[in-house]
């Protein structure tokens, strides 16, 4: 037979109200014992019977570190979402601060762009012409410094090219002058070494060879006798 639904409410008779109270405390303590065995959880139950009796289950050997712990995570979850709603009312009051200052901020935009130009006195239009004129002159400027700095860079980036081609032109002479030297000097030592004779026609040879022919030619005379007194 299958069980009929029960309506969740007070039972009335109180013999059956009492009946009902034995049977689920006995349930719920049970569960409660076998979800502290099969998961290993910290469970703590407390109950009140309408007449006040008490009936407790707890999975520790003492029920008060369990309230304990329950009391500390309260305070910590408590603390928490007072922080969490002292964040909240700041960002909410920077938000509105903010909000005020776009709105500040666009009514003058809106008087320079044209609008909202009927309610303005003569001294409110002739301040909003003169800030137009000097952010005209300021544009104009700032125009001018970037063309006088885009030309600036060019000229430098220019004058680094000529200056690079010209040192590259010069190591390109050097390099062409140090080949035509070594050319040269390889033709001297190919005819130095093909007539080595002729090394004494050179001016600075025939010198030498002159000034050790003389230096051969020395008088020299021999006396025979008892030398003079």
């Amino acid at each position: 037979m299958v069980r009929g639904k029960v309506q969740m409410r007070r039972i009335e008779n109180a013999t059956s109200r009492q009946v009902t109270f034995s049977k689920r405390r006995t349930g719920l303590l049970k569960k409660a014992y076998e979800l502290s065995v099969l998961c290993d959880a910290e469970v703590a139950v407390i109950i009140f019977s309408q007449k006040g009796r008490l009936y407790k289950f707890s999975s520790n050997s003492e029920i008060r570190k369990t309230i304990d712990q329950y009391h500390r995570y309260t305070n910590d979850a408590n603390m928490y979402h007072a922080k969490m709603e002292q964040y909240i009312l700041h960002l909410k009051q920077e938000t509105m601060d903010m909000e005020r200052k776009i709105e500040l901020l666009e009514v003058p935009l809106r008087k320079l762009s044209g609008q909202c130009v009927e309610s303005c006195s003569i001294d409110e239009i002739q301040q909003i012409g003169n800030q137009l004129e000097r952010s005209l002159s300021s544009i104009r400027e700032r125009k001018v410094w970037g063309r006088h700095a885009r030309t600036r860079k060019l000229k430098y980036f220019c004058g680094s090219l000529l200056q690079a081609q010209l040192f590259n032109d010069q190591i390109q002479q050097l390099q062409a002058k140090e080949r035509f030297l070594k050319e040269e000097n390889a033709k001297l030592l190919a005819k130095r070494y093909a007539n080595p004779w002729q090394s004494t026609a050179h001016p600075r040879a025939a010198a030498i060879h002159s000034q050790s022919s003389r230096s051969t030619d020395v008088e020299t005379g021999l006396f025979i006798g008892l030398p003079e007194s």
